[in-house]
């Protein structure tokens, strides 16, 4: 096990979709970026941000919910560092769409300014773009306080690119378009865990022990008191261990792995193991 080998994940309709955005981009007086807060830096597609490289961009650090508050001093502290435009939110927040709504006013108010004096008042228009599975669609339904856009737990929901309108803002929801190449392969795994990339080009068990491998590292605490297993052993025999204590075991005591490996990569990403950040 542990397989997984080199990850890529650009489908057909992804190429597509980049083409699309490159056009559509001109229409918009700036961009609202979504990121995954359980892995922030490896949600930033730099093939996206290249297109973007003339419009003020707002990193919205999104599911800020799962992480902890250390976390995510410890992000802001990076995104600061680099002098990144950034916001946290829970899509699910009323506080915190507020102030992504705030962000598009903040990153626009020279344009906004100069348009007073014009006497001009017009809709400002924001991209909302990212890696599939970010939360994209929810927060932007949740901005608009209706059902707006197509949502789901898996990537790929979103195929094309729709404006929606949301108060004195219009909104772009556009696909989750991944890195043709993906060169750091510790953020390409990263982006496995938390759904970002299709669960089916990989095996759940490989998968599942890359993971392990992982929480064994940034939260091994996590893996003891969810499961009852020590963690100074390998990633296999911690693997080993959750299979028995839950369970999951075939004819003959053989440890069922499949059951394993869905039951860890479920209980990670709906937050039964507590809050997780991998960078």
């Amino acid at each position: 096990m542990d397989n997984l080998g080199k990850i890529n994940w650009f489908p057909g309709h992804m190429s597509k979709a980049m083409r699309k955005t490159a056009e559509d981009v001109k229409l918009c007086d700036g961009v609202i970026f979504v990121l995954d807060a359980r892995a922030p830096f490896a949600c930033i597609n730099d093939k996206l941000t290249g297109l973007f490289a003339n419009k003020p961009i707002i990193y919205c650090i999104n599911k800020r919910d799962m992480i902890s508050p250390d976390a995510e001093k410890r992000i802001a502290e990076k995104f600061a560092e680099k002098k990144l435009f950034y916001v946290f939110s829970d899509a699910f927040s009323k506080k915190d769409v507020e102030r992504i709504r705030a962000a598009c006013e903040t990153a626009l108010e020279d344009r906004i300014e100069r348009d007073k004096l014009k006497g001009v008042k017009r809709t400002l228009r924001f991209m909302v773009a990212g890696i599939p599975n970010t939360g994209k669609s929810t927060l932007i339904n949740s901005l608009c306080g209706r059902k707006s856009a197509e949502t789901g737990d898996k990537a790929g929901v979103t195929r094309s690119n729709k404006w929606i309108k949301s108060g004195g803002i219009e909104l772009l929801d556009t696909p989750g378009t991944m890195p043709p190449n993906m060169e750091n392969q510790k953020y390409a795994r990263h982006l496995a865990y938390i759904g970002a990339i299709n669960d089916d080009i990989f095996d759940a068990e490989d998968l599942a022990l890359s993971l392990i491998g992982e929480l064994k590292t940034v939260a091994p605490l996590c893996l003891k008191e969810k499961y009852g297993v020590e963690t100074s052993g390998t990633p296999l025999e911690i693997f080993e261990g959750i299979c028995i204590k839950r369970g999951f075991l075939l004819k003959g005591g053989e440890k069922d792995f499949s059951r394993g490996a869905r039951a860890v990569i479920d209980d990670f990403r709906k937050q039964r193991l507590g809050k997780i950040c991998f960078e």
